[in-house]
């Protein structure tokens, strides 16, 4: 089973690094765009805000967001497997987690007019 990555397409930021891992990735993850998709809510049991909020996975039957969704990607691409190890590190974990928070808050107010 693939891993399913939930994504705002319609975030230019967002898309530009989506597009770099699709090309860079192969068919074990799968890119998902959560903009005016009513499935997307269905499969994760997450509201639109939350999607907009934070990139998502679903890996095993598990949703996964915000910076240990990251970790679940690039864990799949070769080129960032090693940022996959490195930020499991407890410590470099919690910068990452907090400095993805700030990132994802800046966009999300950017991009929240997509909110119905």
């Amino acid at each position: 089973m693939g891993i399913k990555v939930f994504f705002n397409n319609s975030c230019n930021i967002c898309r530009f690094e989506i597009n770099h891992y699709k090309k860079i990735s192969d068919n074990s993850l799968e890119w998902v765009d959560i903009t005016n998709n009513e499935d997307a809510l269905l499969l994760t049991s997450k509201s639109q805000k939350e999607l907009l909020r934070r990139l998502h996975v679903i890996d095993n039957g598990k949703v996964v967001g915000g910076a240990k969704a990251f970790l679940i990607i690039w864990a799949k691409i070769p080129k960032y497997k090693i940022l996959s190890k490195i930020f499991t590190f407890k410590p470099l974990f919690l910068i990452f987690h907090y400095l993805y928070e700030v990132a994802a808050y800046f966009l999300f107010l950017k991009n929240k007019n997509q909110l119905k």
